[in-house]
């Protein structure tokens, strides 16, 4: 083969899986169910205990954080879902992309949203600042003051504003938040900590201008899968492989994806996505038809569960492995993603180090 035409495969290869990718699978596999724990940040708020809220009467103060833990369920990697033979969803074309990023399921209207947004969204906090007479501006920033003039502008508070980009904000995918998930796979005596940033994959993921960044971003992290030996060939001595991939890969859908989620949980499962608003107390009333404990969905497309239903990306950085099965020799690695933009050492590529657990 000529040096041209290594030159040329080798750039069209695709880059390699995660070094941990295959060994975390494995143990997801032995986990059941799939469980871990979905750390994040939450801003405070005025809301916030009395305690909490002294601490920031500096204006050098920095903004307050919550911590916030929750279990979640691993529903495997994105572009690669777990098979269900009872999923009647309809799916994506086979052998198209592979990634190293993990998925799990919520609901809109939970709390954990507002802490998926890399600003963080923090109504209260915002809104309550400079309320010194002394100083109205006391610990506000050019933003917040721009966006109170805006408003007086409109003949509306600072507050319905904020509101009501928060509200549209949360209704549609973005995020970027930094989050942890940590894994305990207990028959191995492995504890994987994925530290990396979530984004929400909402119905508006090929619609919206915050959709197509998500895609864009996503895509950044995806892998176009490599054909086997078989197909390889037949490219190589026909343009009619090429071509069939090519089709492929402009009908992989985002939009099929979060259906084929969607599907792949159970009908009660499914049902959860029309209970009544999560975190509201139980003797007020709340608007919504439909909603009630205890629902089976069949329908793929019901519109109040699918309007509430979303997929959560995790977008891996680094990844801290303890082996703990041997007592007498832990053993203890970290992974950390030094590929892509601003990068030498190519796209995807990993750094593991083996340290001192």
């Amino acid at each position: 083969m000529s040096s041209s035409s290594s030159s040329s495969l080798s750039l069209s290869s695709p880059p390699p899986a995660a070094p941990w990718r295959s060994l975390f699978l494995s143990h997801l596999a032995s986990m059941d169910p799939p469980e871990f724990t979905l750390s994040t940040l939450r801003r405070a708020s005025s809301t916030a205990p009395r305690g909490l809220r002294d601490r920031r009467s500096s204006i050098l103060a920095a903004p307050l954080y919550l911590p916030r833990a929750r279990t979640c369920i691993c529903r495997g990697l994105w572009t690669h879902l777990p098979r269900n033979p009872k999923n009647d969803a309809p799916t994506n074309p086979a052998g198209v992309w592979e990634s190293d990023l993990l998925t799990f399921t919520t609901d809109a209207r939970m709390d954990k949203m507002e802490e998926l947004w890399e600003d963080g969204i923090n109504l209260g906090l915002r809104a309550g600042r400079g309320t010194d007479p002394g100083s109205p501006t006391t610990t506000k920033v050019g933003e917040e003051l721009w966006e109170e003039g805006l408003a007086r502008s409109k003949g509306r508070t600072i507050v319905e504003v904020v509101a009501k980009s928060t509200e549209e904000k949360l209704k549609g995918s973005g995020g970027g938040a930094v989050v942890e998930a940590v894994f305990w796979a207990r028959e191995h005596g492995v504890q994987w900590r994925v530290r990396g940033r979530a984004y929400v994959v909402a119905p508006d993921i090929e619609t919206s201008p915050e959709g197509r960044e998500v895609i864009q971003l996503l895509k950044s992290r995806m892998r176009r899968q490599r054909p086997s030996s078989a197909s390889a060939s037949a490219s190589a001595s026909s343009s009619t492989g090429d071509g069939h991939a090519h089709r492929a890969e402009a009908e992989w859908s985002f939009a099929r994806e979060i259906t084929a989620h969607f599907g792949n949980l159970s009908p009660v499962m499914r049902g959860s996505f029309r209970n009544p608003p999560p975190g509201r107390p139980v003797a007020l009333p709340f608007e919504g038809e439909g909603l009630a404990l205890g629902q089976e969905v069949t329908d793929l497309e019901d519109p109040v569960a699918r309007a509430n239903f979303r997929v959560v990306v995790i977008v891996p950085d680094e990844l801290d492995q303890a082996d703990l099965s041997n007592p007498q020799r832990p053993r203890r690695w970290i992974h950390r993603y030094v590929g892509g933009a601003g990068h030498a050492r190519g796209q995807n590529e990993w750094e593991t180090v083996e340290v001192w657990p």
